[in-house]
């Protein structure tokens, strides 16, 4: 009933989102370890001794003929799914009279049309037997006999098979379901060969309201396909995993520290290594009493070196409406995390030409830190959560609790909340004896308590700064990127941090905003117009101050925000609302601060454009100059020999400074430009100085200024 919620409103959206969802389910396995490393500290051929992210996603497009191959039933109609024994049970028109006469006009019509053809084949052939060859006729050929109305018409069978030969097209329209075989395969930690069942069988309550940065919306991933697969087709989920895990060593922690510039961690975490045994399960949901189904269960040795898990799943959609979400999808992934190897590949089995190949490489090996898991802040509460945390608590008295359950509370500073709350609590009750009444008092005065800390944003996993511009230069090639964090802030107890990026030009961009965001590390392609980002840079951040245009430029705005509680907003969860003001400041802050650093590499670039176009004026009007110096010279040179004597000089108004750019350069003195002038008449008389040196002259004064690009 809530599948549109879900992102299964129709056929197109139904198969981008179980793509979607075996990815991130995908991604969460790989980074399930801060690091994987290679089996027995091998190298992959770059000196790496871990291993990063990859992700392959094979779509194969089938007809309902190889679909009802996989599920046994050949030979049965497509479209009812019966051998169809009565007709009229498929077509309220159909009545066995009127279906022998129409078999009885077609066999007419059919008989008569072979007839007609043997009589004009026979025709044709007297014809040719009778007509003379040695030599030709003058009396024109006779006109080949009309078609009669019959011939003209076709066969009811031969109209029925034309008609659907015309409305037949290859692949799927955009209303037409299709199926599909989608199989996400991935190198993560993989899965206990006992535990499979449950961790994809059993729907449970969403992880995501917890207090840990996750991926997803609705925190069921892969089950969420496996639901959709047994509601569209009816085909259960098949399953190869292999996992080995051992206790990390002390000599791998201090390597992974000395890696990523940490201290060691005391925690000993499971590493891989090779697997000895893999497990493959074919298994059904039973929807109404929450049960995984085990069709098919089974270990065997493992072959080869590889370690991870390979979900495929059978169900119905349409490639061709999604076909561009899905490639954007792909593309923004890599984007968010360029750490990790993607590969999508769509085969259509009836038409191999319309194949899809999508592979985007890694550009970092540096893989973000992996996100802790923290206590609840005291503002972040609400009654329920407050029930369950006194009910599941091992605090032995209710000071211990306020102090150990939740963060950001001191003893001194419970025992001020104990006084406050007066009446019916107790220092040493137990948490689990408080009521209703009780929870809803003491859910109210957490919430209105400002002397609490706020959350510590250590907990989150941001992409960082590096992998981000990595990211956008990978997939993007912008021609300027800069890049910005915002440093970590709260609301309602809930820590954030937002990352920026803003990009100009590239490959493929379009003139205007480009906006592309993120939350928790995952691709937002949905109702982006209400978007707190969208509105940000639409309407809060002023781009003429940055020496850009947002109407004319090309400029790509990335935004990542990650928090342990996203405030996604509609029913779908596709965008995050501009209502809360410390996300929106955060975002708006980033984004000036990446616009910042553009603006003086812009200005840089335009003041570097202005001298190369100044430059090249010059270099266009040299030889314009140097006839027009040469021919004063010549013509100077002319009055000399006409008037028998060297021409004197006046000592008026001859400027002795030399001025290049409004900057005076040097002071020359008259009786020297004097002596200047005459050594030039006596070279032009000499014809040793021509408009040739004189321009060689002026181009190399123009390269002295900071010489002229070739």
């Amino acid at each position: 009933e809530h599948q549109a919620i879900a992102g299964f409103d129709n056929p197109g959206k139904s198969l981008f989102t179980t793509v979607r969802e075996l990815v991130e389910n995908s991604l969460d396995a790989c980074e399930s370890l801060h690091y994987l490393p290679l089996p027995d500290g091998e190298e992959d051929g770059k000196g790496r001794t871990w291993e990063l992210p990859r992700v392959h996603v094979t779509i194969e497009e089938m007809d309902a003929k190889a679909l009802d191959k996989i599920r046994g039933m050949e030979g049965m109609d497509q479209r009812t799914g019966s051998g169809i024994v009565d007709r009229g049970l498929f077509d309220r028109s159909y009545s066995a009279a009127a279906e022998a006469a129409r078999e009885a006009k077609e066999l007419v019509e059919k008989v008569k049309q072979e007839k007609e053809e043997k009589e004009k084949a026979q025709a044709a052939l007297v014809k040719e037997e009778t007509q003379p060859t040695d030599k030709p006729t003058d009396k024109p050929a006779e006109a080949a006999p009309a078609a009669t109305p019959s011939s003209k018409r076709p066969a009811a069978s031969e109209a029925i098979s034309t008609t659907k030969k015309k409305g037949k097209r290859g692949g799927h329209s955009g209303s037409t379901e299709g199926y599909y075989r989608v199989v996400c395969r991935d190198n993560g930690i993989g899965m206990e060969s006992e535990d499979v069942p449950e961790l994809l069988g059993r729907v449970l309550s969403g992880s995501k309201y917890g207090v840990r940065q996750t991926r997803g919306k609705f925190g069921l991933g892969a089950k969420m396909a496996l639901i959709w697969s047994k509601k569209s087709t009816g085909e259960p989920i098949r399953v190869r995993t292999a996992r080995s895990s051992r206790p990390e060593t002390h000599e791998e922690a201090r390597a992974a520290a000395r890696r990523l510039g940490k201290k060691p961690s005391r925690a000993r975490r499971d590493v891989r290594s090779r697997a000895p045994r893999a497990s493959r399960c074919v298994l059904d949901i039973d929807v109404r009493r929450n049960e995984p189904r085990v069709l098919e269960h089974e270990v065997t040795d493992s072959k080869g070196d590889w370690v991870g898990t390979e979900l495929a799943v059978t169900v119905s959609g349409n490639w061709t409406t999604y076909k561009a979400r899905t490639l954007q999808y792909f593309q923004q992934l890599a984007i968010i995390t360029p750490y990790a190897e993607l590969i999508l590949e769509y085969r259509n089995l009836t038409d191999p030409k319309r194949d899809v190949t999508a592979r985007f490489e890694r550009r970092s090996d540096q893989m973000p830190p992996q996100a802790r898991e923290v206590r609840h802040h005291p503002s972040s509460v609400n009654n329920l959560l407050v029930q369950q945390l006194l009910e599941r608590s091992s605090a032995p008295t209710f000071l211990k609790f306020l102090s150990q359950d939740l963060s950001s509370i001191a003893p001194p500073l419970a025992r001020r909340l104990v006084a406050e709350l007066g009446t019916g609590f107790e220092e040493d009750a137990p948490p689990a004896s408080f009521r209703d009444k009780q929870i809803l008092r003491l859910t109210r005065v957490l919430r209105s308590v400002d002397l609490f800390k706020a959350p510590d944003g250590k907990c989150l996993s941001p992409l960082g700064e590096y992998n981000l511009r990595l990211g956008i230069e990978k997939v993007v090639a912008p021609d300027l990127v800069a890049t910005a964090r915002e440093k970590p802030g709260s609301y309602e107890g809930h820590p954030f941090i937002v990352e920026a990026g803003v990009s100009l030009g590239g490959k493929d961009a379009k003139e205007g905003l480009t906006i592309v965001r993120f939350a928790n590390r995952i691709p937002l392609l949905f109702e982006g117009g209400a978007d707190v980002v969208t509105r940000v840079a639409s309407k809060k951040i002023n781009w003429s101050i940055y020496k850009m245009d947002h109407r004319r430029d090309r400029i790509g705005v990335f935004v990542s925000i990650v928090s342990t509680k996203v405030p996604f907003k509609g029913t779908g969860k596709e965008y995050i609302g501009d209502d809360i003001t410390q996300i929106q400041v955060s975002v708006k802050r980033a984004l000036q601060a990446c616009c910042q650093q553009l603006r003086g590499r812009i200005m840089k670039r335009n003041m570097a454009r202005d001298i190369r176009q100044r430059r090249s004026r010059l270099v266009k009007y040299v030889p314009d100059v140097s006839r027009s110096l040469f021919s004063i010279l010549e013509g100077m040179r002319k009055r000399e020999e006409e008037e028998g004597e060297t021409p004197k000089v006046q000592p008026t108004p001859v400027s002795n400074t030399v001025v290049v750019e409004n900057r005076i350069c040097r002071q020359i003195p008259a009786d020297a430009l004097r002596t200047m002038k005459r050594e030039m008449l006596k070279k032009v008389q000499e014809e040793t100085l021509s408009a040739k040196n004189f321009a060689e002259c002026l181009l190399r004064l123009v390269e002295e200024q900071g010489g002229v690009e070739a």
